[in-house]
């Protein structure tokens, strides 16, 4: 039986489960075991891949150039596995932070459509299927952000889809540039006939708008706008859902095409991804200081959390693109964690505005350890997972002479760590301000509260110390 095609079927069956049944209960059970059997199943996907190499799939037995191709490598099922850690944390916190108001399988049905366009993503073997699957996540993306029917949701959700609808106009335009040039879309057919017949002139105009699109959607320096606008605005479940995965997958596209496809004019490519990054590292780092809504800082981190795995890119040597590709692991699973600690934050004071939080730390001993673990991921601190991740690019910068950008890596470390001990501080270490008691409102958090936490935090310290 050939695999390839479970990443997209487990999805696909739980959504058709879900129109048929349309209890809470009902809906409860299959989000966490559509989860559960997507980890279960990349998981197999790897060690078939340790048996017998990189695995495809033609689908409907037409084989590449011309059909639909589906190819899973080392890259592929290191991303459809901390994708499916990211959904089941989701989907075990969905269950105790989805208001009763909007409960329901609507969400379900659309988290596994996000689900299915990003794992499609990741396996996709050509261009334009890549196109569609974003298309599919942009649409259950969408539906999400607006999920709760609030008037703010709207103006974000208008802004979300306008900015990644010019994303995918960019592609489409740069897609059909590139088939007029060469004549295919499959990825591997691509990069065999650049790599025996040159470069065309007129392809750099390809990899210009396929660049703005990616850029868009990866939210790098100056295409970010969006998402600072967009992210603190809908259930915290879902901007943790959103955190963990869809700039990533921007990012995941990046390194596939300019590893892959778009390996010309490497001194200028290599230079712009190195502005960008620099950019977005200190934009986002510097925003995120001037904060004090929880949403929003942390927002702002998973910008210049992004312009590290676009470094990577631009330093483009072996090491700093193992690098980008461990700093986008490790970051998948430490920024969908701060969101669900700022989720249980809100939940036990009935706010994320920091001027109106404190006390947690004795309040709440576990949760103040379950801020800490990513925290300091994202921080970089040592032993966890973030430490590695920017020592790696921060080594292959200075072994590759790029001293600059590894000043700057270093520079939005210490922004990023002055963020997290504001949190600290005002949330955790500061008595509870007595005009802002919240007696009426406070909610107890329970076990089923932490245990997503607890499972992401205990990856980020397990992916530090077996880094190696």
């Amino acid at each position: 039986m050939n695999a390839v095609f479970l990443p997209i079927l487990i999805p696909l069956v739980a959504i058709m489960l879900l129109f048929f049944f349309r209890s809470n209960r009902f809906s409860h059970a299959i989000i966490i075991l559509g989860s559960s059997l997507l980890l279960v199943s990349s998981l197999f996907l790897l060690w078939k891949i340790n048996r017998v190499g990189v695995l495809s799939l033609y689908m409907g037995a037409w084989e590449a150039p011309y059909g639909i191709t589906l190819v899973i490598d080392y890259f592929s099922v290191l991303m459809l596995i901390i994708t499916a850690l990211v959904l089941l944390a989701v989907s075990i916190y969905k269950t105790r932070f989805i208001p009763p108001r909007a409960s329901g399988n609507r969400f379900s049905i659309f988290f596994f459509a996000l689900a299915m366009g990003v794992n499609g993503a990741f396996i996709a073997g050509d261009v334009f299927n890549l196109f569609v699957w974003f298309e599919l996540i942009l649409i259950s993306s969408f539906v999400l952000i607006t999920y709760c029917k609030e008037q703010i949701q709207y103006h974000a959700g208008i802004k979300y889809l306008g900015m990644n609808l010019l994303g995918s106009l960019f592609f489409l335009a740069g897609i059909g540039l590139m088939y007029g040039k060469t004549g295919t879309l499959n990825m591997a057919h691509l990069a065999e006939i650049l790599s025996e017949n040159g470069f065309p002139p007129g392809l750099n105009t390809s990899a210009t708008l396929i660049f703005l699109a990616f850029g868009i959607k990866s939210a790098v320096f100056p295409l970010f706008f969006w998402l600072p606008a967009s992210y603190h605005t809908p259930n915290i479940t879902i901007t943790a859902l959103f955190a963990g995965l869809l700039t990533k997958v921007g990012v995941y596209a990046m390194i596939r095409f300019f590893t892959l496809i778009f390996t010309q004019d490497q001194a200028l490519w290599h230079t712009i991804f190195l502005v960008v990054a620099g950019l977005t590292m200190l934009y986002g780092g510097m925003a995120a200081t001037t904060q004090y809504k929880l949403q929003r800082i942390l927002s702002f981190h998973i910008i210049s959390q992004i312009g590290y795995m676009i470094m990577g890119l631009g330093i483009f040597t072996p090491l700093a693109i193992a690098g980008s590709i461990y700093f986008m692991m490790h970051n998948m699973i430490a920024k969908t964690n701060t969101f669900l600690v700022a989720g249980m934050i809100n939940k036990l004071r009935g706010t994320y505005d920091l001027k109106s939080i404190g006390g947690l730390y004795k309040e709440d001993p576990l949760l103040a350890v379950l801020f800490i673990i990513p925290a300091f991921a994202l921080a970089g601190i040592p032993p966890i997972s973030g430490f590695f991740a920017k020592f790696i690019l921060i080594k292959a910068g200075l072994e590759a002479g790029q001293y600059l950008i590894s000043a700057v890596a270093l520079l939005t470390g210490l922004l990023t760590l002055y963020s997290m001990i504001k949190i600290w501080n005002e949330a955790f270490l500061k008595k509870q301000p007595q005009d802002e008691e919240l007696s009426d409102g406070k909610q107890p958090l329970t076990f089923i509260d932490y245990l997503p936490s607890l499972i992401l935090g205990a990856v980020s310290i397990l992916m530090g110390i077996f880094a190696n």
